[in-house]
């Protein structure tokens, strides 16, 4: 009979000691920014990170993060990123296309760079919902950010520690 099988598991850990963060975050719309800035910040000290630990960088508005995430990214700098941004609905379609262009290249620069960013860009119909989310009903989404980015800095670390690819033998492989 065979035995069960036990596959490995790889969690990420909850100490920001030892991390290095880049946070990006937009001035439109910073009275919610800010919350979530704060809220990001504050997940980070708690965890143990410092201040030579953390880089804030503020942009323009939330059409500037991926740019800014992905540079960010590049300099080799930071275990994880943190992408903070409030986009409202209003009368145009202006809104979708902001909300959409930034996910996309929010996505596209953590998958071009292997950086983890996470996203906490609120999209939200109403100043109302944005304001939950900043800090009052439900929660504080930056602070939820900065815990993701702790464990997603981690992961990232020790995937790339124990699952790299075998160096090369020299042979090349015939199709």
């Amino acid at each position: 009979m065979a035995g069960k099988l036990q596959p490995e598991r790889v969690d990420g850990g909850l100490t920001a000691a030892g991390l290095r963060f880049g946070i990006a975050v937009s001035r439109f719309n910073s009275f919610i920014t800010e919350r979530l800035l704060s809220a990001s910040v504050n997940a980070l000290e708690r965890a143990g990170a410092g201040s030579k630990d953390v880089t804030v960088v503020h942009v323009p508005g939330a059409f500037e993060l991926p740019l800014t995430a992905k540079k960010l990214a590049m300099s080799g700098k930071y275990d994880a990123l943190i992408a903070i941004g409030c986009v409202i609905r209003g009368e145009t379609s202006h809104y979708d296309y902001v909300c959409s262009e930034t996910s996309r290249g929010l996505q596209l620069a953590q998958m071009d760079t292997g950086v983890p960013v996470l996203f906490c860009v609120l999209t939200c119909d109403t100043l109302e919902q944005a304001i939950d989310r900043a800090g009052l009903k439900g929660g504080n989404k930056g602070f939820e950010a900065g815990l993701a980015a702790i464990e997603m800095g981690h992961l990232s670390r020790k995937i790339r520690a124990t699952h790299s690819a075998p160096a090369a033998t020299g042979k090349t492989r015939r199709k």
